[in-house]
């Protein structure tokens, strides 16, 4: 069972989309460095369906995207819920995950957006240049689109 710990409504976790942001207990990747390590532990209350909707009734004013922020013990429990997001709440729906690859047979479909990779100090998160964590746009047919580069800095 996926649990969260907060969430947040952000501008630029998900480029031009008013996004509830999501944060997601129990992670098994404990990246050094990492600036949310209080997310490491099982802690927090269940994310369900129903605190889905309440939340997204909540801020419904302008909101449109929720991203799950982690999840990585349970990554297809989190496409389950984002395919409720999706087709019930009519959102989009994003994915960051730190792992640097996503498991065979991903639906990487349920989602508009995901963000893989490890975080790594040296070489930054994804508004560095340098970073080794990618931002995909996942379009229709299952491509990914790499976006990376609109965090960057110009």
């Amino acid at each position: 069972m996926l649990k969260y710990t907060d969430y947040d409504i952000v501008f630029q976790e998900v480029p031009n989309e008013l996004t509830l942001a999501i944060n997601i207990s129990n992670c098994p990747n404990r990246c050094k460095g990492c600036h949310s390590s209080y997310l490491w532990d099982d802690v927090g209350e269940p994310l369900t369906e129903e605190v889905l909707a309440q939340l997204c009734k909540k801020y419904s004013s302008g909101l449109t995207c929720v991203a799950f922020m982690g999840g990585d013990a349970e990554p297809f429990e989190v496409a389950r819920l984002a395919h409720y997001v999706g087709k019930e709440l009519h959102l989009k729906t994003a994915w960051y995950s730190g792992k640097n690859s996503l498991p065979e047979q991903f639906p990487m479909t349920e989602f508009q957006f995901i963000k893989i990779g490890a975080y790594y100090a040296d070489l930054g998160g994804l508004k560095s240049p340098t970073t080794n964590q990618r931002m995909y746009k996942i379009l229709s047919d299952g491509r990914k689109e790499d976006i990376t580069s609109l965090f960057w800095k110009k």
